[in-house]
């Protein structure tokens, strides 16, 4: 009798439960998840980020184009094989579900290993000493106003374009992503955690693409990769390239992402970066704001220049025109992979980088509760 599974195929589909074992121990036990995303984690995605670096373009981009026509071409010679071995179809039909199972396991493997186990660290705040908690409203509207007049200066020094709309300063998108690296690891010498030793982000071909899905930027943990959308309105680049680098380095919750990458935005001596990680810290907080107080919410928006508004307005245009069902799906399909990864309130989860901002201003400020 043939064999259907050999020993080499055991041993991959063995992967999915040591795989599965890794993941709940890290749900159960923070620490260990922790141990995992400061010593396990760092070796195993600069390995592979530093492969994927000897490619200027990004190799997940380039992998996405096969798929599919690898998927179909493997499909097609399966079911020929299927049809023309009639004594043995069953036979086939197994070997190949068992072929498919084999690359399953890998991948949720490889998914794991590069990425899920992370989802359960420690949160930032507790490895940076920030103090998260209930905030009252005044704090919030100080932050607030904060924030509006240093995006406020800073557009003072930001390139326009003929419509007045923020402008780069660099020569092109890989320039960008270099000084995204290099801000990067400025801030990584003041948070250790933040792993040093990574590649740029890598800007997407297909961003017209991604802004269809309303997606700014994705890591890519099969190939270690910070893949950036570089259609979006300039002023949101830097950060975004700040934020894919920052699930790079370990931290995948969204909420932490966003915050790491303002604070690393400000490590930038480049006005834009200090200006788009500004920009999406107020986006945030005056939507808290607004929830909060309505007129606090008011007077704060009247201390942003004629420059931000125009940005503002300008982003706003820019992704109204990807509004439809492929936005709604996207949508609908980010959420769940938040829900799925402990980030309950899905998409909302982003509107918790407001706490760490407060609790960074407060620091900053000497403030307490």
């Amino acid at each position: 009798m043939k064999k259907i599974v050999s020993l080499k195929r055991i041993w991959l589909l063995l992967c999915i439960p040591a795989a599965l074992a890794l993941t709940l121990t890290a749900s159960y036990s923070p620490a260990f998840a922790e141990w995992y995303a400061v010593t396990v984690y760092p070796a195993l995605s600069r390995a592979v980020n530093f492969i994927a670096s000897l490619l200027p373009v990004s190799v997940a981009e380039l992998a996405a184009l096969c798929l599919l026509p690898a998927i179909l071409v493997y499909l097609f010679f399966a079911l020929r094989r299927i049809v023309r071995r009639k004594g043995e179809r069953a036979l086939c039909a197994c070997k190949s579900a068992v072929s498919i199972l084999c690359a399953v396991s890998v991948v949720y493997a490889s998914y794991a290993l590069l990425c899920g186990i992370n989802y359960h660290r420690y949160p930032f705040a507790q490895v940076s000493g920030l103090s998260v908690q209930a905030s009252p409203v005044d704090q919030l509207e100080g932050l607030c106003a904060e924030l509006a007049e240093t995006a406020s200066s800073l557009r003072e020094q930001i390139k326009e374009d003929s419509s007045g709309v923020a402008a780069s300063s660099f020569a092109d998108s890989f320039q960008v992503a270099r000084e995204a690296q290099t801000a990067y690891d400025k801030l990584a010498a003041r948070f250790p955690t933040l792993t040093r030793g990574y590649g740029q982000p890598k800007p997407v071909v297909a961003s017209r693409l991604m802004s269809y899905c309303q997606i700014t930027g994705i890591f890519i943990p099969f190939t270690c990769e910070a893949n950036v959308n570089v259609d979006i309105p300039y002023y949101n680049l830097p950060s975004t390239m700040c934020h894919e680098l920052t699930h790079l380095r370990g931290y995948m919750r969204e909420d932490e992402a966003n915050f790491i990458a303002y604070l690393a935005s400000l490590q930038s001596d480049s006005p834009d970066f200090q200006y788009s990680g500004v920009m999406l810290a107020y986006a945030y907080v005056e939507n808290a704001l607004y929830r909060a107080d309505q007129q606090a919410w008011r007077e704060a928006s009247a201390l942003l220049s004629d420059g931000v508004r125009r940005d503002l307005a300008a982003n706003s245009a820019y992704w109204k025109q990807f509004e439809g069902p492929v936005a709604e799906i996207s949508s609908q399909v980010n959420d769940s992979y938040l829900k799925a990864n402990k980030q309950e309130d899905g998409v909302k989860s982003y509107g918790r980088m407001v706490d760490l901002l407060l609790a960074d201003y407060r620091q900053r400020h000497g403030l307490t509760l």
